[in-house]
């Protein structure tokens, strides 16, 4: 857990642990999973993306994937090479052929994502009329919002690794960080289409007020700058 000013770590309340699940459930699209012309594995910190993108692809529903993003602030130390780089290097390790894997590695955010990854398989002569899109679990819905902006033409559906948020959270090891990237993401879900980034998505009240006490408690380290 993340420390307080104080130094000492954050507890999370039963309370703010139920507001939590509740925004990680209102990010997930829950899409029925079907075959897709290709699969999009979105570059982040989290190289479970990439996993489950292969898992996806091993089960047949795409034939060839995109990894794509380049680097952030919190990837660089981690993907020296790029997000989509590492991820290319994974899959092959994991036995993919190495035809089935493009790379896009210059995105630097999700609107990037979608229209570098279009460029590429665009290069690579596939023009899809579907794609899988594969992100973090808590950015299934902004993924979604975002590429049906960028990318209105074709229909997207949208998976993620198959963890609840108690399990994410233990895995990331700080809880306190996880619910404050819960937070942000729906933020950026609630303001960014006003600046043209996504479509708009419904936010149910409950969902509004549980990001409203998280981030007046606290939460707020990945919150927009003001």
């Amino acid at each position: 857990m993340a420390d307080n000013a104080e130094g000492v770590p954050r507890v999370i309340s039963a309370q703010e642990w139920r507001d939590g699940e509740l925004i990680w459930d209102y990010h997930q699209m829950h899409h029925e999973l079907r075959p897709c012309s290709a699969g999009i594995g979105l570059g982040s910190h989290d190289l479970g993306v990439a996993s489950h993108t292969v898992d996806l692809y091993r089960q047949g529903l795409f034939p060839v994937m995109v990894f794509t993003g380049g680097n952030s602030p919190t990837t660089k130390a981690r993907f020296p090479r790029g997000e989509a780089v590492h991820y290319r290097e994974h899959a092959l390790e994991l036995g993919v052929p190495e035809g089935a894997v493009l790379v896009e590695p210059k995105a630097a955010n999700t609107g990037q994502n979608a229209v570098f990854s279009r460029q590429v398989l665009a290069e690579a002569g596939l023009v899809p009329e579907s794609v899988l899109v594969v992100c973090k679990p808590y950015e299934e819905r902004r993924s979604y919002a975002t590429f049906k902006k960028m990318w209105p033409e074709v229909e997207v559906v949208c998976a993620s690794e198959p963890v609840g948020l108690t399990e994410y959270a233990e895995g990331i090891g700080d809880a306190k960080l996880v619910i404050d990237m819960l937070v942000g993401a729906l933020q950026r879900l609630m303001e960014y289409p006003k600046q043209g980034f996504t479509i708009p998505q419904d936010v149910p009240e409950d969902v509004a007020a549980a990001f409203k006490r998280l981030a007046d408690s606290g939460f707020d380290s990945r919150l927009l700058p003001r």
